[in-house]
C-alpha cells in the first residue's frame, strides 16, 4: 500500500464533500445548488448544467437560460420536482429562480445536514484508514515488511487521516458561517 494512493482517496473524499456543501443553499443565489438536478431530455436523464447556462445575475436571482428552448417544460418540471424548495418562474426565453431569505429555522436545519455531510466525509477517510492500515497489517503478515516499518507506515496513514479530517473540519466551520450570516 502506497502512501500517495492513500493521500489521493483521502483528498477524493474531501472534495466530494465540498461538492455536497455547495448544494446547501445559504440564502444567497448560487448556480452550484443546481448542480444535483437531472433532467429527462429525450428519454435520458442529463445534467442541467449541460443543459443550460446557469448564472445568478444577484444575490436573490438564479437564471437558467436553455440551449434548446424546447427543453424548458422539462427544465422546469426537473427542478419542481427536486428536493431545493425553489419554484421555477418561465418568461418564456429564461427560468428564473428567487431565493428567499431563510428563517432561523430552516438556517439551522441546514447547519444540522451540513454537519452529517461532513461526518459522511470523515467517515469515507476513515474508511479508507482503516482499508490501508489492513493492507500494511497484512503486508507485515506475510513477512514483506518489518514490524518497525508497519509501524512507522501506520503512524503516517494516522497523520494524513487527521490532516484530511482537519481539513474537513474547516471546510464545515466555513459553510455553518455561510448559513448563518444573514
Amino acid at each position: 500500500m502506497k502512501l500517495t494512493e492513500v493521500e489521493s482517496e483521502m483528498k477524493k473524499s474531501v472534495e466530494a464533500t465540498q461538492r455536497s456543501f455547495n448544494t446547501i443553499r445559504t440564502g444567497r443565489a448560487n448556480p452550484a445548488l443546481l448542480d444535483r438536478i437531472m433532467v429527462d431530455y429525450y428519454g435520458s436523464e442529463t445534467p442541467l448544467k449541460s443543459l443550460a447556462n446557469i448564472s445568478a445575475p444577484d444575490a436573490s436571482t438564479i437564471a437558467i437560460q436553455p440551449y434548446d428552448k424546447g427543453s424548458m417544460a422539462q427544465i422546469e418540471k426537473a427542478i419542481s420536482l427536486s428536493d431545493i424548495g425553489l419554484t421555477p418562474n418561465n418568461d418564456g426565453s429564461i427560468i428564473r429562480l428567487h431565493i428567499a431569505p431563510l428563517t432561523s429555522d430552516r438556517r439551522q436545519e441546514l447547519v444540522k445536514l451540513a454537519g452529517k455531510l461532513a461526518e459522511d466525509g470523515k467517515v469515507s477517510v476513515r474508511n479508507h484508514r482503516r482499508d490501508a492500515i489492513d493492507a500494511v497489517r497484512k503486508q507485515e503478515k506475510n513477512h514483506e515488511i518489518s514490524e518497525d516499518e508497519s509501524r512507522s507506515l501506520q503512524d503516517e496513514i494516522q497523520k494524513l487521516t487527521d490532516k484530511y479530517t482537519d481539513k474537513i473540519d474547516k471546510l464545515l466551520a466555513e459553510k455553518e458561517k455561510d448559513i448563518t450570516t444573514v
